[in-house]
């Protein structure tokens, strides 16, 4: 992956929602490159919010079509304490917590893992609902992404 120190930075702001927690959810992503954007979203009709949250960032890289540095900002410290700190321990112990439980969501983490080591990545956090524009582009995609009831 010598390559990527030439790539051009790519800037994903992911977000989840969900209504109702388990409910349904949506996830969206914006990627932005050289001055492009890239909008996604999906949902599913019975989800979690950290699940949304995972799968924002996963679909997002795994909309990268070659190794990229990568700016990943998101408002979820679940995704920022789950990437940063629990991953390493929870490899180490087979996908178990501390307790001995399974990891919830060890699908999606084990496929952002993946996705995760073909690019140079730099992780940043911000408060959501604070007004910065990738966030709150991200949260609107997300909301997109949610289900709805169809009663007709």
């Amino acid at each position: 992956m010598s390559e990527i120190g030439t790539e051009p930075l790519v800037e994903i702001y992911t977000d989840g929602a969900c209504k109702g927690n388990p409910g349904p959810g949506g996830w969206g992503a914006l990627l932005v490159c050289k001055g492009k954007e890239r909008e996604l979203w999906g949902g599913e009709r019975n989800t979690t919010n950290n699940r949304m949250e995972l799968t924002a960032a996963l679909q997002g890289l795994a909309a990268l079509n070659r190794p990229c540095r990568v700016r990943l900002v998101t408002d979820s410290k679940y995704l920022m304490q789950g990437i940063s700190e629990w991953l390493p321990n929870w490899k180490q112990r087979n996908w178990k917590t501390a307790s001995g439980q399974p990891v919830k969501n060890a699908d999606l983490w084990r496929q952002l893992e993946e996705q995760v080591a073909q690019h140079q990545i730099t992780w940043e956090w911000v408060r959501g609902h604070q007004g910065h524009t990738g966030n709150e582009r991200a949260d609107q995609l997300a909301n997109r992404g949610v289900p709805t009831t169809d009663s007709e």
